[in-house]
């Protein structure tokens, strides 16, 4: 008896449409079906996680592996969730051929952004965790979805872009350079100016500086006769790619202390004006 009363509740039906039912039973189906699917990809990530000392290319990828299972077993789920409900899927995909091929030419930047995600997952040329230049814009990227990307900027603004940006434009990744990257700070002195001397005076500034690596490969060159200047340049190695503008204000700060006192002037740039006066008045 308490059996009957038991299959009369999980078959009690919500709503019944030809061969189509929704019971308590199927109800339970998908609570728990979803419950799996997440306990399932909750211990997937604490297995694949559990290294607290990850590098940061490893956890980038780790992210694209980790992303892809877990969209292959929401599909997996619901596909599972379908057939319990007697739903063919053939017969669901033929029928609705049509309709697809029509939201598809009227959804194509979409579903271009959906294959972009993919090929970005499987690909994983680029990784949650990499710095990327992108149309001038330097960006951090947070999260690779199918359709779209999460990132931050320098300025911690969130930019979420579609995917197809980053697989049709050109992108420049920072982060596949090796551990450090060259960078490089421009300067002009007055004419007259000791160039040795300001050459040495822009190696310091660089060695001093603790987020520059490898002091060995600071150069500091003459560039060019300017128009109003001596034109230098200092290139040195830094591994704060995505900060390196704080670094480089850092820098220029310590040069312009240095060159006060060893007396070098920075130019500034001059008009001369010459004023002629009409002798017919």
């Amino acid at each position: 008896m308490c059996m009957n009363s038991i299959k009369d509740i999980l078959g009690f039906e919500f709503f019944n449409y030809k061969d189509f039912s929704l019971t308590i039973k199927s109800v339970l189906i998908i609570v728990v079906a979803f419950l799996i699917t997440r306990v399932l990809l909750w211990i997937i990530k604490k297995i694949m996680f559990r290294k607290k000392d990850i590098d940061f290319a490893k956890r980038g990828t780790l992210h694209s592996v980790y992303q892809i299972v877990a969209y292959m077993l929401w599909i997996i789920t619901i596909l599972i969730i379908l057939e319990s409900f007697n739903v063919k899927i053939t017969v669901l995909l033929a029928g609705s051929a049509a309709l697809l091929v029509g939201v598809g030419l009227g959804l194509q930047n979409t579903f271009n952004d959906f294959i972009s995600g993919f090929i970005l997952l499987f690909e994983g040329s680029i990784k949650v965790g990499d710095i990327l230049e992108v149309d001038g814009d330097i960006i951090k990227i947070r999260k690779i979805g199918l359709r779209t990307s999460e990132a931050f900027t320098r300025d911690d603004i969130v930019v979420i872009m579609p995917n197809s940006i980053i697989t049709t434009n050109k992108v420049i990744n920072w982060s596949h350079q090796s551990k450090k990257t060259r960078f490089r700070i421009k300067v002009g002195v007055a004419y007259g100016s000791d160039v040795d001397l300001v050459e040495r005076l822009l190696m310091e500034s660089a060695t001093e500086h603790p987020e520059v690596v490898n002091d060995g490969l600071i150069r500091a060159r003459f560039v060019d006769f300017g128009n109003s200047s001596l034109d230098f340049e200092l290139l040195f190695f830094s591994k704060n790619i995505f900060r390196i503008e704080n670094v480089k204000s850092d820098i220029r700060r310590t040069i312009n202390r240095k060159f006060i006192e060893n007396k070098v002037t920075i130019p500034f740039p001059q008009v001369d004006l010459h004023v002629r006066s009409d002798d017919t008045k």
